[in-house]
């Protein structure tokens, strides 16, 4: 990511042009690395661990003199910041306003503007903590998991911007996570499940938090009556495509959702995934023709858009313990 340190003479300090590529941060193996930068106005330490889509990085910094950091990120991502000791401020630009974060204070932010800049006082010692989700890692975490993390999906998918309204104080149990994720003694295929499990339990603590603080307050109704006519219209169309079915993208397109409130929203209308909710009609479908008895197994399997009699035959298997001969011979 491309940043430039800067005094308060908007003299330049340091830059950096590195670009870092999707591809990094989606590598299925663990990567780790060390930054380290000695400046006259102060020095600071980062050491990053990407996987999947997410990345973990702890830093420390010791500020001399006050200094401003511009950066321009051109990949999506939603940031989690736990700061540990010290205080920075941040202006986003598509926030339009400052975030002033404090020791043991966090918060979790999107912007859809890559440029960001980050005023920092001079001080002995600052110690932070960052979570990092890829945008199209965040939206698959957030799906179907709670008030909160859907309400941030929707907005991340639509690149909405995500912002806190106020400083949330970080618990016990953050800082418990955040020393084990420090001191972890994995190694190998061990260290990135560890990580997983610390990256997705610190998702999990802030959310719970920020809901405890929302529910409090009048909240605007994610889902609403419109929302789900317009569910049950998508799934009036999924089944008129039943033989070759749309994708979630032209089925969200025609029915007027978005993706993630098409997903989410057909969980709560139907306590099914959408195409979930697709296989069990075709298979009560099923049902109904072989009772019917007026067509063959291959003929009903093309009818109801399966790819072979062999995946019909699975699939009736599998929902019902029994093989479609079976259940005809019943």
């Amino acid at each position: 990511m491309p940043f430039t340190v800067k005094n308060e003479r908007k003299e330049v300090l340091f830059h950096d042009e590195t670009v870092m590529c999707p591809e990094y941060y989606q590598g299925r193996d663990l990567t780790e690395r060390h930054h380290k930068l000695d400046l006259k106005a102060g020095n600071a330490e980062f050491s990053e661990i990407c996987f999947d889509g997410v990345l973990m990085g702890f830093g420390r910094a010791s500020i001399r003199e006050k200094l401003e950091v511009e950066s321009h990120d051109t990949l999506k991502r939603v940031g989690m910041h736990f700061m540990l000791k010290g205080e920075v401020t941040a202006k986003i630009r598509s926030a339009r306003k400052t975030f002033h974060t404090r020791q043991h204070e966090h918060n979790l932010v999107y912007s859809p503007e890559p440029e960001e800049q980050v005023s920092v006082e001079k001080q002995p010692e600052i110690n932070v903590f960052a979570l990092t989700f890829l945008k199209e890692r965040f939206i698959e975490l957030a799906y179907h998991n709670g008030p909160v993390l859907e309400r941030y999906g929707e907005s991340v998918e639509l690149d909405r911007p995500v912002f806190p309204d106020h400083a949330y104080q970080m618990t016990h149990r953050m800082l418990q996570v955040i020393d084990e994720v420090k001191n972890c003694h994995f190694t190998g295929g061990l260290k990135k499940l560890f990580l997983q499990s610390k990256a997705i339990e610190l998702l999990a603590l802030q959310c719970e938090q920020i809901e405890l603080y929302d529910g409090s307050r009048q909240q605007k109704p994610v889902f609403g009556r419109s929302d789900e006519e317009k569910i049950r219209y998508a799934r009036d169309l999924l089944l008129a495509n039943a033989q070759q079915p749309l994708s979630l993208a032209d089925l969200s397109r025609q029915a007027g959702l978005n993706e993630f409130k098409l997903k989410s929203g057909f969980r709560k209308v139907f306590n099914n995934t959408v195409f979930g909710y697709l296989s069990e009609h075709r298979l009560e479908e099923a049902q109904r023709l072989i009772r019917a008895g007026d067509r063959s197994f291959t003929e009903i399997a093309d009818d109801l858009g399966y790819s072979s009699l062999q995946h019909f035959s699975h699939a009736f298997r599998k929902k019902y313990g029994c093989s479609p001969r079976d259940f005809q011979a019943r």
